[in-house]
């Protein structure tokens, strides 16, 4: 799996278009092996992050949960505090 993409769903506010999409290019340049296509290979590139990322917004509107939203901030602040154990501080 990609080390970058970070899970979209049941966050409060929700994923933006934005964070779809950078999940989605991060996928797409995975599954491609190319971090910038060449020339020849643009289009066939953008048209996969559009499509993954159309594909990604279906699903994260369509799941369903019980479990009560994520505070971004909240798991942002414990993710900072696993890597300053992790990596230590500077």
């Amino acid at each position: 799996m990609c080390r970058n993409i970070k899970t979209l769903f049941n966050f409060e506010p929700p994923a933006s278009d934005a964070e779809i999409r950078a999940a989605s290019l991060q996928f797409v340049r995975k599954l491609s092996g190319f971090n910038t296509p060449s020339q020849a290979n643009t289009e066939a590139f953008e048209r996969a992050v559009e499509e993954v990322s159309d594909v990604a917004t279906r699903l994260l509107e369509s799941l369903t949960t019980n479990s009560p939203p994520k505070d971004r901030a909240e798991e942002a602040r414990k993710a900072k505090e696993r890597n300053q154990r992790r990596f230590g501080g500077a």
